[in-house]
């Protein structure tokens, strides 16, 4: 079609005068295909996997929770209170469940992309001691921006809690990113298991010197939370304890750690290893590391707030697994029309969860659709209140999506 357009402007016009019609269609033309084809390189060089993932993990977050309690109090049988109750952190000392699983998923997420991005600074010729402050930078803003979240700009410092879920993801994903930097794998596993069995009999053999003979896994008379009486300022979450303070990083190293070896391996290229293949690999790892898990808490009780060792081994687990079947389907299979609505919480996750801070999204939602919900049963409002407020913080990232507006730290 351009060949037949060329010979008739040939005849038509001048011969300068076609070489300027050339130019004008031509390179835009080209510029527009090259523009295209970086696009492409770019899409499919990122793990969608990974952004699928984070935005299912985030949705929790996001009112996630609340749809399902809802939904029991909709339809209230004895599967969906269980779901419901799955919404909900687990008691001390009483396992765990959905809920708890939310805030290590992410940071395992965080470090599966550690490798991806090295490799990327790498190539683009960053020197190490850039990429060591990029790192440092990264964790140091996560403290910040926790104490942010946390209230940091009322200036009440009495009253201030320094520990934060964020600091615990940029204190935990740096040190292990340093770890990763300046070690060999194999070093990195011995690295990893120093750490969760240390932390293992420190916990069972160090008891609190302030907890009067209380048990050593209990608030009272475990050593870690005794480390949080003693060293952390402000105020504690947990009033004797902090569910994010000091000691219990050090295992928290180890979940971002695992994230990086999940990482690691599915950058790997070597002959005869098929994405199939480390579909596989991955699920064997996270069953074993699930069943761990579940073994080591008959003598280290599974304890989100601790952080503890079988904590780390069975989320862990449980996280491989998640990451295996979102890759699997999402890059291996290519399936990806349904992961669009995760993939825009997952790009802006950081964003959502500090929005909801200082965003005010319940009056958005109640000020668009709560005429609507006044309509409803009375039993299926708290449903419709949820999906509301779902949909309002939903369509807030969606725009930012849209915009190419991204809040990376």
């Amino acid at each position: 079609g351009f060949r037949c357009c060329f010979i008739m402007a040939a005849k038509l016009m001048k011969k300068q005068e076609f070489y300027y019609i050339i130019s004008y269609i031509c390179i835009p033309y080209i510029l527009i295909s090259k523009f295209d084809t970086m696009e492409k390189q770019k899409q499919t060089q990122r793990l969608q996997s990974l952004d699928a993932l984070r935005g299912f993990d985030m949705f929790f977050i996001m009112g996630g929770g609340s749809l399902f309690i809802a939904l029991a109090t909709l339809i209230p049988t004895p599967f969906f209170q269980s779901v419901a109750d799955q919404m909900h952190h687990a008691q001390w000392g009483a396992g765990f469940t959905v809920e708890d699983i939310i805030f290590p998923l992410f940071l395992f997420i965080a470090g599966i992309s550690l490798p991806f991005s090295l490799a990327k600074q790498r190539e683009h010729g960053m020197s190490e001691a850039a990429i060591y402050k990029k790192i440092i930078r990264r964790g140091i803003t996560l403290v910040v921006l926790g104490c942010v979240y946390n209230g940091l700009l009322n200036f009440d410092f009495e009253t201030q809690r320094y520990a934060s879920v964020l600091a615990r993801i940029g204190l935990a994903w740096m040190f292990g990113a340093l770890i990763f930097v300046n070690t060999r794998t194999i070093t990195r596993v011995w690295i990893v298991a120093a750490i969760l069995v240390g932390y293992w009999l420190l916990l069972a053999f160090v008891p609190a010197p302030d907890g009067n003979g209380a048990e050593v896994f209990t608030r009272e008379g475990c050593f870690a939370c005794y480390i949080d009486r003693l060293l952390l300022p402000g105020r504690l979450h947990g009033g004797n304890y902090d569910p994010e303070g000091l000691l219990s990083t050090l295992p928290a190293i180890g979940t971002a750690l695992l994230g990086m070896f999940t990482g690691e391996f599915i950058k790997l290229q070597k002959e005869g290893l098929t994405e199939t293949k480390k579909v596989l690999y991955l699920l064997c790892g996270g069953a074993a590391l699930l069943v761990t898990g579940l073994l080591w808490g008959l003598f280290f009780p599974i304890n989100k707030y601790l952080w503890t060792s079988s904590f780390v081994c069975t989320v862990g687990g449980i996280s491989m697994l998640l990451f295996a079947l979102f890759y699997y389907i999402v890059d291996v299979k290519g399936i990806r029309r349904w992961t669009l609505f995760f993939t825009v919480i997952g790009m802006n996750s950081i964003t959502i969860y500090l929005a909801q801070v200082f965003v005010d999204f319940t009056f958005t939602a109640n000020a668009i659709f709560g005429g609507l919900t006044s309509l409803m049963p009375e039993s299926a409002q708290p449903l419709f209140g949820a999906i509301a407020y779902i949909a309002i913080c939903w369509g807030f990232l969606y725009f930012l999506y849209r915009q190419r507006i991204f809040l990376k730290v």
